[in-house]
């Protein structure tokens, strides 16, 4: 018999976080600090086994759920942008933009660096995938052969990013 797969979507309502940010678009340019309603949406395609399910996949959704507690109620800073320099004191962060011109500070508590260019669906969706493929690593037994994750903040705006192993 030849072997078959299917798809598994996760996509809960708590599957979501509050978090503010800015789009930085370029070295002088940037949206002003706001925030979103993040969802998370998780397409995992993977081999189905003899027993007539893919892999246990509450363990996915609860990793999903911790890194959206992880992320919730805080402002993202991306550090791999070009165009913001972060700075750290015992109580603050601050964030250096358009030549040092803009010095912003945030409160510690209240920040998430995040090894991102941008805090954009695109580079948060690209990042959530990262996160999830440790785990698939390291259990190649879920027979996982591609994973999607798309990243929205209202209806008719999302990104999202795309694994396979192929």
């Amino acid at each position: 018999m030849n072997k078959r797969v299917t798809k598994i979507e996760l996509f809960k309502q708590a599957m979501n976080f509050s978090a503010g940010h800015f789009t930085i678009y370029s070295e002088s340019e940037r949206e002003n600090l706001h925030g979103h309603n993040f969802y998370v949406h998780a397409i995992f395609e993977a081999e189905l086994m003899e027993n007539g399910i893919t892999f246990n996949y509450c363990i996915y959704k609860k990793i999903i759920l911790d890194i959206c507690q992880f992320l919730d109620e805080s402002v993202l800073l991306p550090l791999k942008s070009p165009h913001l320099r972060i700075e750290e004191s015992d109580e603050y962060i601050y964030a250096f933009f358009n030549s040092d011109k803009e010095k912003i500070p945030f409160l510690k508590r209240d920040v998430k660096l995040l090894p991102v260019r941008n805090t954009t669906v695109e580079e948060l969706s690209h990042w959530f995938l990262e996160q999830l493929l440790v785990h698939v690593e390291e259990n190649p037994e879920h027979l996982i052969q591609a994973i999607e994750v798309k990243m929205s903040f209202g209806y008719g705006q999302s990104g999202s990013s795309y694994w396979s192993k192929e």
